[in-house]
């Protein structure tokens, strides 16, 4: 531009936009201070908003949507830790309940122990069982009593209900126990109501004892309660063996046979009580006796007769007390 040039000339345009321009801020203030002074334009402002409304709620869905959704996912994710909380909660006092109704039980079966021993005015150790083999061929319990507490082999074993067998082996912490269940156990017992001797033999299993070699004759019927009759020596008399079920011939039909439901509780319970007190016979081998002299066959009668009764015939009940002694 030459040094001579004056300033460039307003052009029509831009005069028309600033006349514009200012007529707007008048008249803007104008509107504002007629507002502040009478309020005229309340109403209009009122209907503008409501118009603008949903514009405002278009706006702040997004933030909206995205608030609900922060929210329901830690909601969720609480309520997941909150359920694996109870659940766990639920397990472990599920545990202790079980715990406790164990226990519980274990103490009813110590107290019909104890009030049987009571009751009887028995003198009784209590022992608790360490193991249990109840194989068809071999039922037998380890006991955490031995020779240091004053278990002796031949000691009778019994519970709340009733027999349930005896010491065998020994060891100065331990005690096997033979159950009467076991294939080579037998033990004389009679009928309680009618007093008749029998024999009650052991069948491997755990809930069931057998009875053999009933006479046709004999005063024995079904559900009557079997008890030791102490012969033998084994066993001390009257306690409960067990119950006799449905008789039957046996397979020469000369005898009958029968079931018989132990009176002990033989595959269960923690605790046994050993029978103080009592000193089992012990068993003679009938081989091991000296033969007793026979008489001439022109000896008299009386000499004949002596002889008979120094060598009586073996009786089933000997033959029970043989077969329980241990080892055979």
């Amino acid at each position: 531009m030459p040094p001579y040039a004056g300033p460039p000339a307003a052009r029509p345009g831009d005069v028309a936009g600033v006349l514009r321009l200012l007529a707007y801020l008048i008249l803007a203030t104008a509107l504002m201070v007629l507002d502040y002074r009478s309020g005229w334009l309340r109403a209009a402002r009122t209907q503008a908003e409501v118009a603008v409304q949903p514009l405002w709620w278009l706006a702040g869905l997004p933030s909206k949507v995205g608030t609900g959704l922060r929210e329901e996912a830690v909601t969720r994710s609480q309520l997941a830790r909150d359920n694996e909380r109870l659940r766990n909660a639920l397990l472990i006092q599920a545990a202790r309940n079980a715990r406790l109704r164990t226990a519980a039980a274990e103490n009813e079966r110590l107290r019909g122990l104890l009030g049987s021993a009571e009751r009887g005015r028995l003198d009784v150790q209590l022992a608790s069982v360490l193991d249990i083999d109840l194989d068809p061929t071999r039922q037998r319990l380890l006991l955490d009593s031995g020779r240091n507490a004053g278990v002796q082999v031949g000691q009778a074993v019994i519970d709340a209900g009733g027999l349930m067998g005896q010491v065998i082996a020994t060891t100065p912490s331990t005690a096997s126990v033979l159950l009467l269940t076991d294939p080579d156990h037998a033990v004389p017992v009679a009928v309680a109501r009618s007093g008749i001797r029998l024999v009650v033999y052991g069948s491997g299993r755990s809930d069931a004892l057998h009875l053999a070699d009933v006479p046709l004759s004999a005063d024995v019927r079904p559900g009557d309660e079997l008890l030791t009759s102490g012969l033998g020596g084994r066993f001390p008399p009257g306690f409960a063996v067990g119950t006799v079920g449905t008789l039957r011939p046996d397979d020469s039909r000369a005898f009958l046979e029968a079931d018989v439901t132990p009176a002990a509780q033989l595959d269960r319970g923690r605790d046994v009580l050993l029978l103080r007190g009592y000193k089992p016979v012990p068993a003679v081998d009938p081989a091991a006796l000296p033969p007793a002299p026979v008489p001439a066959p022109g000896a008299p009668a009386a000499v004949q007769a002596l002889s008979a009764a120094t060598n009586p015939p073996a009786s089933p009940s000997a033959t029970a007390t043989t077969r329980s002694e241990p080892g055979r």
